[in-house]
């Protein structure tokens, strides 16, 4: 009976996950938000341009990826004992966070900035083909009982407040930026 009631539950939550804003679906969001603006840089013609997308592109991959290690990669590992696939994305996201802090110490005139973008573009490409592929980590996470759908309240609540902290330090962006790269 009470495998019974655990499977019906986790029907229910597999329904509701599919017509909300459920963790999955926050972070797909998030990395066709990243894409798009990777497309813009590199349709960029202006340093100052490439600059403010560079600047929107590391704000928002630090984001994700903090809500991403603080909620949705322990929820994750928890639910499907699945150590392989959590550790290759903390691998992936460690790499990433060197990539983002050498860009934001660079200026978008420096003869490498565009260089490190575009690895930092493709870099991410295969981190989202690898959670987003079939038997990836949001496969896994789908078939599991974890509650999506209260991890992607928790995972917007969390995002909201990194971003709200960014808006409130604007002028003084870079040093937030540093200091939530390092936490």
């Amino acid at each position: 009976m009470e495998k019974s009631h655990r499977s019906a539950e986790a029907t229910k939550r597999k329904s509701r996950a599919s017509t909300s804003k459920d963790a999955i679906a926050l972070l797909k969001a998030d990395h066709r938000q990243v894409e798009d603006w990777f497309r813009q840089f590199k349709k960029a013609r202006t340093q100052t341009r490439k600059g403010s997308l560079a600047e929107k592109i590391c704000n928002a991959l630090r984001v994700h990826m903090r809500i991403e290690e603080e909620i949705f990669y322990p929820a994750f590992l928890v639910a499907t004992r699945e150590t392989d696939l959590h550790h290759e994305a903390e691998v992936e996201h460690a790499g990433a966070k060197k990539l983002i802090a050498d860009i934001e110490a660079m200026r978008p005139e420096n003869e490498y900035y565009d260089a490190k973008v575009k690895v930092l573009s493709e870099m991410i490409k295969h981190h989202v083909k690898e959670e987003e592929q079939p038997g990836g980590m949001f496969a896994e996470a789908r078939k599991s009982d974890m509650d999506l759908d209260d991890l992607g309240k928790r995972m917007k609540a969390r995002k909201d407040q990194f971003e709200a902290n960014a808006n409130a330090a604007a002028p003084g962006i870079r040093g937030i930026a540093s200091s939530l790269l390092d936490a």
